[in-house]
């Protein structure tokens, strides 16, 4: 053990902890959870990120000697290359606005880089955690700054999930192309489409919600790194946010930028409120998708049974053979997570007061959730599940060729009232349209096969003028 001393006084440490004091108060005080910092690594990476921005602008304005930056960048660059990811072991949600965060960042840090000089962990006088690791610096600006980095290094592995999915629905969309089926509207039969237009909507509206989250990261390149405590930069040097903000866009390769009025950016949250309105966007939308996947695929017998989904396991323990929708159940079950998520970032970034905002941390542990769990509940529904999906054609051909729905196709030809008759009598006497046509005499066999074609029924089309037809097709005859 080590002792350790504070404001409140002296502590033991175990020697072979990188953290310090104020990080074994936090571990006391913060039992919440039970989720660490840690958990996050992209965040813990965007703190080291941070921290080594900080110390590279110090060292070159000549407020950090030069021994110590190099030392704390190097202890930095450990942590970013996946090194010391343990010893940040305060939970997520704590109080004191990331403070403890901050701390425990910066006593790792300090302790690291004291090794690395020769030193013991805990020689503070040779390099401090706070006078050195931290200077320049508050919890304010670079706890919100860190965040910012964090969700958009996290975010990557979220769009390229969501890319992998909008292909895996592509490929089906392409695949599905030639199969009719029946569209419905409000659960009731509707008019002719073909499953890979019911396919390519999905793709489309994946492609729309990586735009929507793509701009809204753009709006956390806007930091205010080298606002210290509130936004005035008390205790940094004029130059300092510039120089900061420049070396963190070249180490994390994100063009960030202070922020125009760094006491407004201290306080106001609205570009996590906005991600997190794009990420319920997400969630809204796939659980939508996962609904449609479960309806489409419900039976095997006494359900809709027009596509079959890849069975993962065995669903039931008192009812033999049956197979349950489970990678679409899960997707589900994120989104209403990250539905729920939303609302608690809302109440974060409302429950601000004055200067700062102290809630912060719930906002780390909402959004960082929301990201993970889309993250992996996209990558499991395409691998598992959309990659595998296969099409009952046979059934459906049969559903179409059957469907009242077909009249709706003929009203230009023989008009709503007598396509009503039509499909009321389809209906009544459990007849195809067909049938029901040719027997009232409404068009003839040869009309009927023309302007049924599937490239009609599913697309815009001109009206086809039947008489000049038929009058062309008797002069050819003749």
């Amino acid at each position: 053990m080590r002792t350790e001393k504070d404001l409140l006084g002296t502590k033991d440490i175990p020697d072979n902890a990188y953290w310090g004091v104020h990080t074994a108060r936090a571990v006391e005080n913060f039992p919440i959870s039970g989720v660490l910092i840690s958990q996050y690594p992209e965040f813990i990476r965007a703190l080291a990120m941070v921290k080594k921005s900080a110390a590279k602008a110090n060292r070159d304005l000549d407020i950090l000697e030069a021994g110590k930056a190099t030392a704390i960048i190097a202890a930095c660059e450990r942590i970013i290359g996946g090194e010391f990811i343990d010893q940040f072991v305060i939970d997520v949600i704590q109080g004191g606005a990331g403070t403890s965060t901050n701390m425990n960042a910066n006593e790792v840090i300090a302790n690291v880089a004291l090794e690395g000089m020769g030193f013991t962990k805990g020689e503070y006088t040779k390099l401090n955690p706070v006078d050195d690791v931290n200077r320049s610096q508050s919890t304010n600006d670079v706890y919100p700054t860190a965040i910012k980095l964090g969700v958009i290094l996290a975010a990557q592995n979220l769009l390229a999930d969501m890319a992998m999915l909008q292909d895996a629905f592509a490929k089906k969309a392409d695949e599905f192309s030639d199969v009719m089926k029946i569209g419905r509207t409000q659960l009731q039969d509707a008019v002719p489409m073909t499953v890979g237009q019911e396919f390519r909507c999905y793709e489309v509206m994946l492609g729309e919600d990586i735009l929507r989250l793509e701009e809204a990261l753009k709006l956390l390149l806007e930091i205010n790194l080298g606002a210290t405590a509130i936004g005035t930069g008390i205790n940094s040097d004029p130059e300092y946010s510039k120089r900061a903000c420049e070396h963190l866009a070249d180490l994390s390769g994100f063009p960030f930028v202070p922020a125009g009025n760094l006491v407004e950016a201290t306080q106001d949250l609205g570009s996590f409120v906005q991600l997190s309105g794009v990420l319920k966007r997400i969630a809204v939308k796939i659980s939508k998708v996962c609904n449609d996947l479960r309806l489409l695929s419900s039976g095997p017998q006494a359900g809709l049974g027009e596509i079959n989904l890849p069975p993962r396991a065995a669903g039931s323990s008192i009812m033999p053979g049956k197979v349950n929708p489970v990678i679409p159940e899960v997707v589900n079950q994120i989104a209403f997570e990250v539905i729920g998520n939303d609302v608690t970032i809302t109440m974060a970034a409302e429950g601000g007061q004055l200067q700062l905002n102290a809630f912060e941390p719930i906002i780390v542990h909402s959004l960082f959730k929301s990201i993970m769990h889309l993250s992996s509940g996209f990558r499991t529904l395409a691998k598992n599940c959309v990659e595998g999906i296969t099409v009952n054609r046979e059934h459906l051909a049969r559903v179409v060729e059957s469907s009242a729905s077909l009249g709706t196709a003929l009203n230009p030809y023989i008009g709503y009232e007598n396509a009503s008759v039509v499909i009321k009598t389809a209906l009544r006497e459990n007849r195809s349209i067909r049938e029901v046509i040719l027997e009232h005499g409404f068009l003839d066999e040869q009309e009927l096969e023309l302007l049924l074609q599937p490239e009609l029924l599913t697309k815009p089309s001109r009206k086809i003028d039947l008489a000049a037809l038929k009058a062309a097709k008797e002069k050819l005859d003749a």
